[in-house]
């Protein structure tokens, strides 16, 4: 019994990129409907009634990024009104209302991926593709706390030496400029010095292995096979454009045939999945809980 953040770091990858790449790639107004509908009911899911400020936060970018498009973009046959001599059509602020369900949404499963996806995970994702690249990753992830340290050690130190005796923008500045100059040297000189340790530990004189934590399941292939299987259904269906969409001139929908109806319900049950996933294990537990 595992949750849907305790899969293979390789699958949870394949998801999530499978429903942001529909979601930024198809402009379909009910893919985006669905992406921003599952998006906001996977958060909420996850973290329960917290990130209040994150909710009114992508409320009010929605709002200004759907009111923008007709305020600068005139296109369209329907004019609702004339502002200042520019008409505002109802195709461009549906546009506008599209567009912001796509990036509201894209930002939510970005939001929900970063609380998934820890720094171990995305260094497995890149040694399974290229260790070289999951070493530098490492070191990156490793140098920037480090950095960080480093320089507020030095600011103190100058504090302490008295180098911010003038409390104005003119010496705030020329004392940053000392801490960057400073740190950007010594980061140079560290990494000198952790070249040189790894040539002497042997370094690319051999076959790089690898250390894996986690263990690609026969569940995390079903789960991945299951993800491909619906974004292949969803991808054929708007390569085919059974899922069109055209805003100007004049809005003109089509969700044709057999296949259009199937990769609209596809993308839906793929963005439906870790929910359906996280609904099986609490339902599970709790009868668990309730036969003890």
């Amino acid at each position: 019994m595992r949750s849907f953040s305790e899969f293979d770091p390789v699958a949870l990858t394949v998801w999530f990129f499978s429903v942001t790449g529909v979601a930024m790639f198809c402009g379909h107004p009910l893919l985006m409907a669905i992406s921003l509908a599952g998006a906001v009911l996977f958060f909420a899911v996850r973290n329960g009634t917290k990130h209040l400020r994150s909710h009114i936060f992508f409320i009010a970018l929605f709002a200004v990024l759907a009111l923008a498009n007709p305020l600068v973009s005139h296109n369209g046959a329907t004019v609702m009104f004339v502002l200042n001599d520019r008409p505002i059509t109802l195709e461009a602020l549906l546009y506008g209302v599209n567009s912001a369900a796509m990036i509201v949404g894209v930002l939510y499963w970005f939001r929900s991926l970063t609380q998934i996806m820890t720094s171990e995970k995305v260094l497995c994702v890149a040694g399974t593709f290229s260790p070289k690249l999951a070493l530098v990753l490492s070191m990156a992830l490793r140098s920037v706390p480090m950095f960080a340290r480093r320089a507020k050690q030095v600011s103190d130190a100058q504090k302490a030496m008295g180098l911010y005796s003038e409390d104005n923008i003119v010496d705030d500045l020329r004392g940053r400029m000392r801490v960057f100059s400073i740190i950007s040297t010594w980061a140079l000189e560290n990494g000198i010095i952790t070249a040189d340790s790894m040539t002497a530990r042997g370094y690319g004189t051999g076959r790089r292995s690898q250390l894996r934590r986690f263990r690609f399941t026969a569940a995390d292939g079903v789960f991945t096979l299951v993800t491909l299987a619906l974004l292949g259904v969803t991808a054929a269906a708007i390569a085919t454009d059974s899922l069109a969409f055209t805003f100007y001139p004049r809005i003109d929908i089509a969700v044709s045939g057999t296949l259009g109806i199937c990769g609209a319900i596809a993308y839906g049950a793929l963005v439906l999945l870790p929910i359906f996933i996280e609904t099986e294990v609490s339902l599970r537990w709790r009868y668990l809980q309730s036969k003890i």
